[in-house]
């Protein structure tokens, strides 16, 4: 059943490839059941709500990823998006946590209006061979030096804004789980990865950097608390439309980086390089911030971290539905998924990040029309700390090099659009107080 469904055979995988690619999927972004609700709370939601809602939706959500757009890709609510929802609008006072899920909601429904439209699919379609091969190199160099902080092997400095830290404990555990992975990569076998992860995990267990759960199951599952507390109405204002461009920029932006660095990894395109399935995985990812912001979470994303599963085998949909499965179980043991430490899981980050650099041979550097766009997104990516904004800045210059070689006509005219939404999208702070000054002239 599984083998006809997800089309195992054809794409040259097998159920036992597939369930170790989710379940690693799962580890490296399981932070996420912890992170996000300590983000959202401080904007006054209920936190242990906020831990059951992140399982439910990246659960749901995932599954119906892998079920409906057959994909190894897994969505959860977005970094990023989770701390503007909580910062920029609650903290600061421009509304209520009710009327922010508002917002989102608003962000996700026009997402998919475009997405209904064709216009996201034209987007990514759009993007050059070259800038493509540079998404996945930026994201790589991104996710990396995620995993090295994650690890403690880069912290922050005062005087050079980041430095190496300490050999401490904690880090001589991740790196121990590094060079297993590495070992086990050099004698290609599968799950290493995951057994890397697990590795580690049972050495800070063993030297006492991580406690043994106090207890397996979890005895709270209640969501009213944050559950259908959105207000539409409330974030129907003038004032708050550019908050809502902002949050559907942002997820978009992130999305396609991901979607087009996974699927190519995962061979998920066609003889034209086109990425297959493309309109599903775009109204999914839409559609899901509606439903998030409808159980009381902020904005959901396609992960990055679906890369690491990819990375051990995975290619069909059965990857994102173990995935799924692995959330909705961590409703049950939220106590015991939580021992597994960033350090540990931090080790598959920087190995994935080495495998998505060989696409950087797909980059002619001996063009600077084609090289410094490229480039752009690559450093932008990862020093900015943002995918849509390294995106942003790398489709502004491709278009810029192309208009100042004098070969503006070589330009795809949804390049152009795809240039107008950069600038639009790195402006958008501005946008809020332009339409509140407009109105106010009306």
């Amino acid at each position: 059943m599984f083998s006809s469904y997800f089309q195992l055979e054809q794409k040259r995988t097998s159920v036992r490839v597939e369930f170790v690619a989710g379940v690693t999927t799962f580890l490296t972004m399981a932070y996420i059941i912890f992170v996000n609700p300590a983000i959202l709370s401080a904007a006054g939601m209920d936190k242990n709500a906020l831990i059951i809602v992140t399982c439910l939706v990246s659960a749901v959500i995932t599954i119906l990823t892998g079920l409906a757009a057959n994909a190894p890709i897994a969505m959860a609510p977005g970094m990023g998006l989770n701390a503007f929802l909580a910062y920029s609008l609650v903290k600061a006072g421009e509304v209520t946590w009710q009327t922010g899920l508002g917002i989102v909601f608003l962000s996700g429904l026009l997402g998919f209006l475009l997405t209904l439209l064709g216009l996201r699919k034209r987007l990514v379609e759009a993007i050059p061979v070259s800038l493509v091969s540079a998404i996945s190199v930026g994201i790589g160099l991104y996710i990396t030096f995620i995993g090295l902080v994650d690890l403690g092997v880069i912290v922050n400095s005062e005087e050079t804004l980041v430095a190496a830290g300490p050999l401490t404990g904690t880090v001589l555990i991740g790196l121990a789980g590094l060079l297993v992975m590495a070992f086990l990569q050099i004698r290609k076998i599968k799950g290493a990865l995951l057994i890397g992860i697990l590795f580690s995990t049972v050495l800070a267990v063993i030297f006492g950097y991580v406690s043994r759960p106090s207890q397996i199951l979890s005895s709270n599952l209640d969501i009213s608390p944050v559950a259908f507390q959105l207000d539409i109405l409330g974030a129907l204002k003038w004032s708050l439309f550019g908050s809502v461009f902002a949050l559907m920029f942002m997820d978009m932006f992130d999305s396609i980086g991901t979607l087009v660095a996974c699927c190519h990894e995962a061979g998920m395109v066609d003889k034209d390089g086109k990425i297959t399935g493309l309109d599903r995985l775009l109204a999914i990812d839409a559609g899901a911030s509606m439903f998030g912001a409808a159980l009381g979470t902020s904005s959901i994303s396609s992960y990055i971290e679906s890369a690491a599963g990819i990375e051990e085998g995975g290619r069909t949909g059965l990857t994102a539905v173990v995935t799924g499965v692995c959330f909705a179980l961590a409703l049950l043991f939220v106590p015991v998924v939580g021992i597994v430490p960033k350090y540990a899981a931090a080790p598959a980050l920087v190995m994935v990040g080495l495998f998505m650099m060989k696409e950087i041979k797909r980059i002619d550097f001996a063009n600077v029309e084609e090289a410094l766009p490229a480039f752009i997104i690559m450093v932008m990516i990862a020093l900015s700390y943002s995918i849509s904004r390294g995106l942003a800045f790398g489709f502004i210059s491709f278009v810029l090099m192309k208009t100042i070689s004098g070969r503006a006509r070589d330009v795809k005219p949804t390049m152009w659009i795809i240039a107008a939404l950069s600038v639009l999208f790195l402006t958008m702070d501005r946008l809020a107080g332009a339409i509140e000054y407009l109105r106010q002239l009306m």
